[in-house]
């Protein structure tokens, strides 16, 4: 039998951080050999938002090198750039064609970012779970991973999939195929360094909010020593009133690859003094690895290029034929 595939990927927005380390590519890493993974570096939706044109093409090959240098294997898994394959853009259209608007004007993301944005803000952003559709659908997806925060867009997308197969196929027959969440809660939150209660974000301003999985040594212990923190002694889980202990004593848990009851039984009795070069030396040690293989990949463009165009030509093949199937449903005539 078939394994199941799974499709998923990230912006070439700034430089990945530990919260898209811990909550997304680790988890990736670890479960791909049970999957048909597909994952994209989404670059169309990184221009929802204002970018920076001369650094785009870098930050796209930089976020290839990291995936290969967290450990997804070509053995398992395609690696593409998703403005690669021009079905990604073509399916959107289509698919905008039959999402009723009032679905976008309720997603949450959008209405967080245009306020941002103000009277500047773009049809693109408004438009970005319907790309993020048929960048899912394209491939037969049988699962999605997804935070928290993008539960909201992959029911849409299941919506628009299901609107799809409705409307313009038979029930036994269907267009589309509807994916299903794949859902990790242990490190799926990582949270501000600077404040707990809100989650590591590659679109803060604060560069000292987030470890970037790029950061040299010394950024990292200079980070955690001003990282905020409480005046209480004795560090312990699950005190609301405590959200940066909670959300340090996690990112030990998870860099060290210790139990929650190891962890707590360990830093009970320390104080922040004590813990902060423990999380550092942790970090530091944790991302030693992925650095070195990143600087290696990133020195040997042409092998970068390859792997890209391998992942491209696959990608294509099944997001093409996805495409025709979709084409022929909505009756358009096939090229001669």
């Amino acid at each position: 039998m078939s394994k199941p595939r799974v499709l998923s990927g990230v912006q070439p927005t700034g430089n990945l951080h530990l919260g898209n380390y811990l909550g997304a590519i680790r988890n990736w890493v670890d479960g791909q050999h049970q999957y048909d993974n597909f994952f994209c570096v989404v670059d169309l939706h990184a221009i929802t938002v204002p970018h920076e044109p001369r650094v785009l093409a870098n930050d796209t090959l930089a976020i290839a090198a990291l995936y290969l240098a967290c450990g997804i294997d070509l053995e398992y898994s395609t690696i593409f750039v998703q403005s690669h394959v021009s079905a990604h853009s073509e399916l959107a259209w289509l698919l905008n064609c039959v999402t009723p608007l009032n679905w976008l004007e309720r997603m949450i993301q959008f209405k967080e970012k245009a306020v941002k944005q103000g009277e500047n803000v773009g049809v693109g952003l408004l438009d970005y779970p319907v790309l993020m559709a048929a960048d899912i659908l394209l491939y037969d997806a049988d699962k999605v991973p997804v935070g928290e925060d993008q539960k909201q867009h992959l029911e849409l997308t299941r919506d628009i999939a299901a609107r799809v197969n409705d409307q313009f196929a038979s029930a036994d027959a269907p267009v589309l195929k509807i994916p299903d969440p794949l859902i990790r809660t242990e490190g799926a939150r990582v949270m501000s360094l600077t404040d707990g209660t809100r989650k590591m974000s590659k679109s803060d301003p604060a560069d000292a909010s987030r470890i970037n999985l790029l950061d040299p040594p010394e950024a990292i212990a200079k980070k955690i020593k001003r990282c905020k923190t409480d005046p209480l002694r004795g560090l312990e889980f699950d005190n609301p009133e405590r959200p940066e202990c909670q959300n340090l004593l996690s990112l030990y848990a998870l860099l060290a690859g210790k139990t929650k009851e190891t962890v707590a039984a360990e830093c009970a009795d320390m104080g922040w003094g004590q813990f902060k070069p423990l999380l550092t030396g942790t970090a530091v040690e944790a991302l030693r690895p992925i650095q070195e293989r990143h600087r290696e990949l990133s020195d040997d463009k042409r092998y970068l290029a390859s792997v890209l165009r391998d992942g491209r030509d696959r990608a294509a093949a099944i997001a093409d034929a996805t495409l025709a199937r979709v084409r022929d449903a909505l009756g358009f005539l096939r090229p001669f």
